[in-house]
């Protein structure tokens, strides 16, 4: 009787230590999946650089700039990325097609109010620099469903080609510590040889577009 009830007791020690070993293993797994989760999270935050995290599903929140204009002196300027991919229109789009051009490079989401502020300024600028050597390129984000999308540039009359980003990895691409689209509205403009002459982390006026960009049509 001894025998069965230490083999008993032995059968429920093992049970109970396996149970513990399981719960902690769940534990470490999840604890894991967490980290991995906040890491993704941080990472597309300090990509984005605002205060304020974006969202895909309508509502009116958006990254937060700095209201900074930076102006770059032709020695001091860097290249940016060769962006490759789809468009809003699903078309394939290269940024360096466009080399030799004046590139307005414009981060933007149909949900952020500031993007729906400043369109119609992008929109008419880009018409009336079409012939002048100018080409506007937008990077759509976190619109997970592209027909937002697609009824953004038509409520706007944006003509111009975007690429579709819905996940934020065209502006993973940018080295860290460059001038970098930053924030939600964004705005880069790139000279003639693709390197960065203006940075804007802020909704910009048509005035403010203009300023930045007669300079450099100027300079040819």
């Amino acid at each position: 009787m001894s025998q069965i009830r230490a083999n008993s007791s032995g059968r429920a020690a093992h049970r109970g230590g396996a149970s513990r070993a399981g719960r902690r293993g769940g534990s470490r797994r999840r604890l894991t999946l967490l980290a991995a989760g906040a890491a993704v999270g941080a990472l597309l935050l300090s990509a984005c650089g605002g205060e304020e995290a974006g969202s895909a599903s309508g509502d009116t929140k958006f990254v937060k700039g700095t209201g900074e204009i930076t102006k770059v002196s032709a020695a001091k300027r860097t290249s940016v990325p060769d962006l490759s991919g789809p468009s809003v229109d699903g078309k394939d789009l290269k940024l360096s097609d466009y080399r030799g051009k004046i590139v307005v490079l414009n981060v933007w989401g149909s949900w952020c109010s500031p993007c729906r502020a400043e369109a119609p300024n992008l929109a008419k600028v880009a018409r009336d620099t079409e012939g002048k050597d100018v080409q506007f390129v937008g990077i759509n984000t976190r619109d997970l469903d592209k027909a937002n999308a697609k009824a953004f540039e038509r409520n706007y009359d944006i003509d111009y080609p975007s690429f579709y980003d819905p996940s934020g990895k065209l502006i993973l691409k940018f080295p860290k510590n460059t001038l970098s689209p930053q924030a939600i509205p964004s705005t880069l403009i790139l000279d003639r040889e693709g390197k960065v002459a203006v940075r804007a982390l802020k909704e910009l006026s048509e005035k403010e577009l203009r300023d930045a960009l007669d300079p450099l049509i100027a300079a040819k």
